[in-house]
């Protein structure tokens, strides 16, 4: 499938738009590349992009007392992107970094501006976008405080198995908010035959 393709779906997801709106959209973005252990973006500076990743795999994290806390992965289809910092203009208390080899198509909150300028079809395209992921933010923080580390375990296995090929065991416990020791004893027991 042609990247545009990809694109062209993610977006049909939530609005229809005829090919001069795409082709205004598409002339926004940014096509980048970052390798494996790049950041994006860094604690402290300003998030400057919306990113949709087309390939690769990248976390969102913060440092605590010398320990990285996780807040969210992203791969294939899905966006990153420090929002407060990107909405704000100020400092991100996160960095994002590449797991894996990236290509993103980014956007900057002034070309954001212009999408909505141009048609109220682009509105509802970023408006549906952010109710998205602030759904998903809130689900994760809910789930992270309300279950167990052995249910938050089960509910991520089942919804985002792959990811245990391709995150280091340390940044799933992390994002799990447990001791890496747990997630290993957890991961042991799954592997048990009942």
């Amino acid at each position: 499938m042609e990247l545009i393709d990809i694109v062209k779906s993610y977006i049909s997801n939530y609005v229809s738009l005829s090919e001069q709106e795409f082709n205004y959209l598409s002339g926004l973005f940014e096509l980048r590349n970052f390798e494996k252990r790049e950041k994006l973006v860094e604690e402290g500076e300003v998030e400057k992009y919306l990113n949709y990743i087309l390939q690769g795999l990248a976390r969102k994290y913060f440092i605590r007392k010398n320990e990285e806390m996780v807040m969210q992965f992203s791969r294939e289809n899905e966006i990153i992107c420090c929002y407060d910092s990107f909405m704000s203009g100020e400092p991100s208390h996160f960095s994002v970094e590449a797991l894996e080899p990236m290509v993103v198509l980014s956007i900057t909150i002034e070309n954001v501006e212009k999408l909505y300028e141009f048609s109220p079809k682009m509105e509802r395209l970023g408006r549906l976008i952010a109710t998205q992921e602030y759904l998903k933010k809130e689900s994760f923080e809910y789930n992270r405080v309300r279950l167990t580390s052995q249910e938050r375990f089960i509910n991520f296995i089942r919804n985002n198995g792959n990811l245990l090929q391709r995150v280091p065991q340390k940044y799933l416990a992390s994002y799990l908010n447990m001791k890496p020791e747990t997630f290993s004893r957890l991961k042991h027991l799954m592997k048990r035959p009942s």
